[in-house]
């Protein structure tokens, strides 16, 4: 595959920007645990706890900084020697078919340097924090893996429709340099017209999803709350924590079948250069 190709060089830089990925993703989740432990700590008069959050809070930051400077540089780099590869194998292609590839292809990258990121630190946070709400009250674990499966099912049924709308807009798309070409008003404007009805059906589509899955998700919640609020000896941080545990986990189930649907629209704009 092309794009296989051309980051091939790039596999060592690739390893370091997902291990500070990864380390980000995992100081990220001890976020919660640190802040209920620092709220306990004052209310006990021993501030540790406080100031291992700010050091934990500093790490994030400096880490977290320092992948995205690295990964801008990174990612251009690779978006140049992707294009490059693709226009030469166009040759004889249309240059309204090439300006679109080339828009696609920035769309991709732009993808892994932005998204890709935060699809890797939602996936082990959502392992991650699933595993300490089990420990911590198996009954709101329950709760969030039915949840979980549910909002799953509401994605993957949309899934084939995602995707042919997502078509019909990428060659929609890739005519439009020839409609802007032919200066005809009428057919600029029908262009126009028809990207944004696919837009449109893709929003829509994204739209009900996502209203759907927090329908879901704030009946977890409130079910969490209630559960948790219900036993004897509350230490309010241990509560706090386990609150923000449930509510980490409903963010990232928001937040991955969202990224689902790029994922879509990028298989189907891979399946195009894959054919060039």
């Amino acid at each position: 595959m092309l794009i296989k190709q051309v980051i091939k060089p790039y596999r060592g830089r690739l390893s370091l920007t997902l291990l500070l990925i990864i380390v980000e993703a995992l100081l990220g989740i001890l976020f919660p645990l640190f802040i209920g432990k620092a709220i306990d700590g004052i209310i006990n008069q021993e501030l540790m706890y406080f100031w291992q959050l700010a050091v934990l809070g500093l790490l994030l930051i400096i880490i977290g900084g320092s992948r995205r400077l690295f990964d801008s540089r990174f990612y251009a780099k690779v978006y140049v020697r992707l294009s490059r590869a693709t226009i030469n194998k166009m040759e004889s292609s249309d240059n309204s078919i090439k300006t679109a590839r080339l828009n696609m292809l920035a769309e991709m990258v732009n993808f892994a340097e932005n998204q890709l990121p935060e699809i890797i630190q939602h996936s082990i946070g959502l392992v991650a924090v699933a595993s300490i709400i089990g420990f911590l009250n198996f009954q709101i674990f329950i709760g969030a893996l039915i949840c979980g499966f549910i909002v799953l099912g509401l994605y993957l049924l949309s899934s084939k429709k995602t995707l042919r709308y997502n078509a019909e807009f990428n060659n929609e798309l890739e005519s439009q340099v020839n409609v802007i070409d032919s200066k005809r008003q009428s057919a600029l404007k029908l262009h126009l017209l028809k990207l944004m009805k696919w837009n449109i059906r893709l929003s829509d589509l994204e739209t009900i999803n996502y209203s759907g899955s927090w329908i879901i998700m704030l009946v977890l919640l409130m079910a969490s709350i209630y559960v948790s609020v219900s036993g004897d000896n509350i230490q309010y941080g241990a509560l706090l924590a386990s609150i923000m545990y449930v509510y980490q986990f409903i963010e990232s189930m928001v937040s991955l079948p969202l990224y689902y649907q790029q994922w879509l629209r990028l298989y189907e704009i891979t399946d195009r250069i894959r054919t060039v």
